[in-house]
């Protein structure tokens, strides 16, 4: 028996998806530039926009990892929520 998905993790899943097409647009976008043979300096600036949208993609998925896995279950593996936030905000910072 499967488990009723909450409309919400419906919601999040479709706003990763979409991330997931951006990124796939920008790699399309260096293929394009690289095969153009357009100027070093302009493909870099796409890379770091593909690095960014990936960063930021990890950062949702870890985000939602320790919301959902390691918070929202009736036995908390954290010792509390502040924990947990503060981890969050490590993972953030690292990210960017």
């Amino acid at each position: 028996m499967r488990k009723k998905k909450m409309p919400q993790l419906d919601k999040e899943k479709q706003k990763l998806l979409a991330r997931i097409k951006r990124i796939r647009g920008q790699v399309d976008s260096i293929e394009r530039s690289l095969s153009a043979e357009d100027d070093c300096a302009d493909i870099l600036m796409l890379l770091a926009n593909v690095r960014g949208g990936v960063n930021s993609l990890m950062a949702e998925v870890l985000e939602d990892h320790i919301r959902l896995h390691m918070m929202g279950s009736e036995k908390q593996k954290f010792p509390s929520p502040e924990i947990a936030e503060s981890l969050i905000d490590l993972v953030r910072a690292y990210l960017k």
